[in-house]
């Protein structure tokens, strides 16, 4: 799934460790969300959302919207 996490992340000169402290999740799973290899579970996407003060749409975007 596509997202927009390393984008947001950088804007606030955050390190993927220093998301994955925030998130209470390994540094490898933000880089494989991050890089689109592992969908988050619902609840975790909730936590991003909320420590980047986005809806969750804001972030993860839609698979049907990006294949056009």
């Amino acid at each position: 799934m596509k997202n927009r996490l390393k984008d947001l992340r950088a804007e606030r000169g955050w390190s993927q460790q220093h998301l994955a402290d925030a998130l209470e999740v390994s540094r490898q799973s933000v880089n494989a969300i991050e890089t689109g290899r592992y969908d988050p579970s619902l609840p975790l996407a909730f936590r991003i959302a909320d420590l980047f003060g986005q809806p969750i749409e804001a972030i993860f975007l839609n698979p049907k919207e990006t294949e056009q």
